[in-house]
């Protein structure tokens, strides 16, 4: 499966082009909305430990919001409508 378009969130003029990038990524704003989201859902859960591969609760809660990122991201390619 191809990786969804993965476009800028706040798309800029080339003047504003930093170190060869156009700025933050949608996955990336996606992210970082769903954060609050998995910390407050999945605090509890870490208390019991962690998945395999996982070392600490930041590393869980990334791991999460960058899934749920890529669910939105896959779920907008798609026309996103349910």
């Amino acid at each position: 499966m191809s990786q969804p378009e993965n476009p800028s969130a706040f798309p800029a003029c080339n003047e504003a082009n930093v170190n060869g990038t156009m700025g933050m990524t949608l996955r990336d704003w996606f992210a970082g909305q769903a954060i609050g989201a998995v910390i407050r859902q999945c605090a509890g859960d870490a208390a019991f430990g962690y998945p395999e591969g996982i070392e600490s609760m930041e590393q869980l809660f990334a791991g999460k919001a960058f899934a749920i990122a890529d669910a939105m991201l896959a779920e907008r390619a798609k026309g996103g409508a349910l």
